[in-house]
């Protein structure tokens, strides 16, 4: 499941309660009669997977760490491996100079290859974040809508309504 899908999943079912929910009587149309205990409940979920989500970035930007330390281990590696072979072969000069060209080959390849990495999990991190940043807007505007419909039913006044609000 992708992150936030369960949360929108919870807001398209705290919409259909409120779609599905009656038209109050001298509405319009517009205002709803709905079970409060009902979208109170899918409320709780939504706070309920909030903490998820945000677990889920923490784990993301764990992960790009995790990525970043292990290419850095790697290019480290091939360093070293390259000046050790460098130094083997110190004795012949020809031999030197191949080896320390070899080297910088090396070297270049790891910090290339650093970067690359490096790259790739920053463009990584920043989908994922701009995705959850996308679903935390979605939810936010969906709750808001939801409130102003409560809202609007709890303003109506007393009316046919009525003695289902004073539950609230």
């Amino acid at each position: 499941m992708q992150p936030g899908e369960e949360i929108e999943n919870l807001l398209a079912d705290l919409e259909e309660a409120i779609e599905q929910s009656k038209s109050a009587p001298l509405g319009g149309g517009q205002k709803k009669v709905v079970d409060s205990q009902e979208l109170y409940a899918i409320l709780d979920e939504i706070r309920d997977r909030f903490p998820e989500e945000f677990q889920a970035a923490r784990r993301i930007l764990r992960e790009q760490n995790e990525i970043l330390a292990h290419a850095q281990q790697q290019a480290d590696s091939i360093i070293a491996d390259a000046q050790q072979q460098a130094m083997i072969l110190a004795s012949d000069q020809e031999v030197v100079r191949l080896a320390q060209s070899q080297a910088q080959d090396i070297r270049d390849a790891a910090q290339q290859y650093e970067r690359d990495t490096r790259y790739n999990a920053e463009e990584y991190a920043e989908d994922v974040l701009t995705h959850l940043e996308d679903n935390l807007k979605s939810i936010v505007s969906q709750v808001t809508r939801t409130r102003q419909t409560i809202t609007e039913n709890v303003s109506e006044g007393p009316g046919v309504g009525a003695s289902q609000n004073q539950g609230w």
